[in-house]
């Protein structure tokens, strides 16, 4: 009895913990009236020429806004893309007008989809750490943040086409 005792006052803790403002919104930032939520890059190989950057950006305004670039001490450039699904490829394009996050609306960099792609990155973040990077809005203006690595996506993706990344 005692052990049951045991394990459901670790369970409430953990969920108890899970609800506190500090702990659950630890990994959010915000500018403006854009809240970014869990940024996230996948672990990459050793020899990858790119890393993807990953997070969701909530317009909680009533104006439209843009996420126009940024840097990161981890790559030589951050660039912003677009993916599309040809013959069963994501290709990418560089979203050379930036990436629209519309008001009142979600914007999820993700796996697949539009993301932010690091390029001919200096340093690969082991699984579990941190590393910044300073993202760019129209009109928010700049606001650092911080990326952790982590297991790629566990939903299945299409494979992506970055070979025109492997050029300077």
């Amino acid at each position: 009895m005692k052990h049951r005792t045991i394990k459901a006052l670790a369970l409430a803790a953990v969920v108890t913990a899970a609800g506190l403002p500090g702990i659950s919104a630890a990994h959010d930032f915000k500018v403006g009236s854009l809240e970014l939520k869990h940024p996230w890059s996948a672990k990459a190989p050793p020899v990858a020429p790119v890393l993807g950057g990953y997070l969701t950006i909530v317009n909680t305004g009533s104006e439209p806004d843009r996420l126009v670039g940024g840097s990161t001490p981890v790559a030589e450039r951050l660039e912003l893309h677009e993916s599309s699904l040809v013959d069963g490829v994501a290709r990418m394009r560089p979203a050379r007008g930036g990436i629209e996050i519309p008001a009142g609306e979600s914007l999820n960099l993700q796996p697949g989809g539009a993301h932010i792609m690091l390029v001919n990155p200096k340093q690969r973040p082991a699984e579990g750490e941190k590393f910044t990077a300073t993202l760019q809005f129209e009109k928010a203006g700049q606001v650092e943040v911080e990326f952790v690595a982590q297991a790629k996506a566990s939903t299945p993706v299409p494979a992506e086409d970055h070979t025109a990344h492997s050029k300077p």
